[in-house]
């Protein structure tokens, strides 16, 4: 007898695909199979997932972004990827479909219901995103990363907090270091593909700092890849020892080592700090759809484990100050790191398992 399938529809992001990544862990190691569902945008993160992942890219694309010729395309692939998912649905017959948001899941979860299969999203944010809030009335429960979610009429919400990849785990609660008069260590990350403005201000604030503050930093800064040489320029100008590169594998270690993490506020960043532990200052993107960045860095800021500045108030003196007050004052950001790990959801995969067996009970049942 075949094992149960899993499959997981995911958009190109790592706030989307993270999540699933810590879902197949689980779900491979309790013996199902698991596919995933993506583009060739979301194909990029699929490095860290269990090598017996299946990866399936399906057609999908956004009618909200683009001009006229690209937005009237949207529809046939869409249209194309859905019937494409049909017919892979009714032939192997997942127990389970996992859509964890962004238009490359559209497929899977309109072939889910057109089949009438067990079904579920995770919307890793406050409040939710397009493709989520379309299918949040239309899915047995929609799994909250953020509590209490803005949720749609009909929708059945369930706590469960996002999870966060085995690495991250396995750095659950790591001791912290205070900041004080040796190496310390900053991390800059603006989401899976660095964010312009924090390499606009970043150095700067940094070189700003008392110079007792600013000897003793090592700076790793996520920046994209067409800012690299500028801001690594923009460090060794004012003497700041810093490593640049548009993407960090090794995240968790470095959150693990930071005395001070620089950082947006999408969910996997949140998750990721809660579970490890660790002060920050939180730079929400203004841009997000519905303000969502702001609604989730308030999870850390209420706690008292993050401060924000809004991008309206981010320049370089005011980040200054913000650096200065908590590396300057060891008592506060080890309160911080413990405010940290108090908001923490460290088993948010077992709560979100735990659903997908539900569905799968369920969905057995004559």
């Amino acid at each position: 007898m075949k094992a149960p399938l899993l499959v997981m529809a995911a958009g190109g992001t790592g706030g989307h695909m993270f999540p699933a990544q810590a879902l197949a862990e689980a779900m491979l190691h309790r013996g199902w199979r698991v596919r995933l569902s993506t583009d060739s945008r979301g194909a990029r993160y699929t490095g860290g997932f269990p090598h017996s992942t299946e990866i399936s890219e399906v057609q999908s694309a956004s009618p909200a972004r683009g001009g006229t010729v690209a937005k009237l395309l949207a529809a046939p692939k869409i249209a194309t990827g859905i019937a494409s998912a049909v017919w892979g649905m009714w032939r192997d017959r997942p127990s389970v479909v996992v859509g964890f948001g962004g238009y490359p899941s559209i497929p899977a979860l309109a072939a889910a219901e057109f089949l009438r299969l067990p079904r579920m999203i995770h919307e890793q944010n406050g409040r939710l995103g397009r493709v989520n809030l379309r299918f949040a009335p239309r899915v047995a429960c929609v799994a909250c990363g953020v509590w209490p979610a803005e949720l749609p009429a009909g929708a059945n919400g369930v706590e469960t907090g996002n999870p966060v990849r085995k690495a991250v785990l396995e750095r659950a609660q790591a001791a912290y270091i205070p900041p004080g008069d040796y190496p310390m260590s900053l991390l800059v990350i603006g989401g899976s593909q660095g964010a312009r403005i924090l390499s606009d201000v970043v150095p700067d604030a940094v070189a700003a700092l008392p110079g007792h503050l600013r000897g003793h930093l090592r700076v790793a800064h996520q920046a994209r890849a067409e800012d690299g040489e500028r801001v690594t320029a923009a460090y060794a100008a004012h003497g700041i020892q810093a490593e640049v590169k548009p993407f960090f594998k090794d995240i968790a270690r470095r959150i693990s080592e930071a005395q001070l993490v620089i950082a947006r506020a999408g969910a996997s960043t949140i998750a990721d700090l809660t579970v490890i532990g660790r002060p920050a200052i939180l730079i929400p993107y203004a841009a997000a759809a519905g303000d969502h960045q702001t609604a989730n860095a308030r999870v850390l800021v209420e706690a008292g484990a993050a401060t924000l500045i809004p991008e309206s108030r981010l320049d370089a003196e005011v980040l200054a100050g913000q650096i200065g007050l908590i590396l300057g004052n060891p008592d506060a950001a080890v309160q911080m790191s413990h405010a940290a790990w108090g908001a923490a959801i460290p088993d948010a995969t077992q709560r979100l398992v735990a659903l997908v067996l539900e569905l799968s009970e369920r969905g057995a049942k004559p």
